[in-house]
């Protein structure tokens, strides 16, 4: 690796604690990037899932990323890229109506896609690539 570029471990307690051997989030200064850890709805105070439907695990996912991003100096509004990862895909329509209200300009690219199992029995799980 180029020896302009490092890499800095994000850890947050805006964010569940990894419940496996990765980090929450890693950061390479020198090309301006952070990429986060998949992110299930797990409230990170409690360390319980949160319940009640697609939209609410949803929304705690997307404040999961919030807090890794916010942590490594950047933003929901600098991410370029993210991953969505649905336990079924009926699902879609719901999801989608809640991440618009976090992604409401510029929204970043994306790939969404239906897997037969997450963890914790999550139905939902999104990693992003944001700038710094």
């Amino acid at each position: 690796m180029d020896k302009s570029i490092s890499v800095k471990v994000i850890q947050t307690d805006k964010a569940p604690k990894a419940i496996g051997p990765y980090s929450q989030g890693i950061k390479l200064e020198g090309l301006g990037l952070v990429f986060t850890a998949g992110q299930i709805s797990l409230d990170p105070e409690t360390g319980e899932m949160v319940s009640g439907g697609i939209e609410k695990e949803t929304r705690q996912v997307l404040e999961n990323i919030k807090g890794v991003l916010e942590e490594a100096g950047s933003s929901l509004s600098r991410v370029v890229k993210t991953t969505v990862y649905l336990k079924d895909m009926k699902d879609f329509p719901l999801m989608n109506q809640v991440y618009a209200e976090y992604f409401k300009e510029n929204p970043p690219a994306r790939t969404t896609v239906q897997v037969a199992e997450l963890p914790k029995g999550a139905k939902i799980e999104i990693e992003a690539v944001a700038a710094i």
